[in-house]
């Protein structure tokens, strides 16, 4: 490549040609304003360090907003777990109208009616059965025992053959309450 005079050009390959274009395009003159200063790559005049400099200042911002984003759903949704599983337990601890108890806990005493839970403490008196014979029919129908005492229902579990014998009776019962269930201890009629 050889060079005479810089506004000559001979020799010069294709790149060359092209820089000494640019070049010239760079310091063209406009009428009363005499010469330019050289065009950088972009319309602003920035360098392409300056324009990637601004894009990484642009995407850190994005990638936190993203992070901070992130983490607040993160923590939305372990209050909300949180919460959840307060409500569940309070929910539990009115439902049986105390405080939720361990398995483990002492038998109490319980008086009231056994009846079903299908029925409760109105047996259809159209069908010409007694209180105990419709409990029995219910029971057998798939209806499970319960306590009825006051406004109060209880669901009964264990010693079916003592439940069907004071079926439509006033009785005493020892269990343990979970929830609206009693565990059933034993059963003997009620005081009068």
């Amino acid at each position: 490549m050889i060079i005479a005079n810089p506004r000559t050009v001979t020799n010069l390959g294709s790149r060359a040609r092209m820089v000494w274009a640019g070049t010239l395009l760079a310091f063209r003159k406009r009428p009363g304003l005499g010469v330019r200063a050289p065009k950088t790559g972009t319309p602003a005049g920035e360098s392409w360090y300056q324009v990637s400099m601004r894009a990484t200042r642009a995407r850190f911002w994005i990638e936190m907003f993203a992070i901070v984003g992130a983490i607040a759903c993160a923590l939305a949704l372990l209050m909300a777990t949180v919460g959840a599983a307060a409500a569940a337990a309070a929910a539990q601890e009115t439902e049986s109208g105390q405080p939720a108890q361990s398995s483990a806990a002492q038998p109490q005493t319980y008086e009231g009616m056994i009846t079903d839970t299908h029925c409760g403490a109105k047996h259809s008196a159209d069908k010409g059965r007694t209180a105990g014979d419709c409990t029995r029919v219910c029971v057998h129908g798939g209806e499970r025992f319960s306590l009825v005492d006051g406004d109060k229902v209880y669901v009964l579990e264990g010693s079916p053959a003592a439940l069907k014998r004071a079926a439509g009776q006033r009785v005493r019962i020892a269990g343990t309450l979970n929830g609206t269930t009693i565990s059933v201890a034993s059963v003997a009629a009620a005081a009068p």
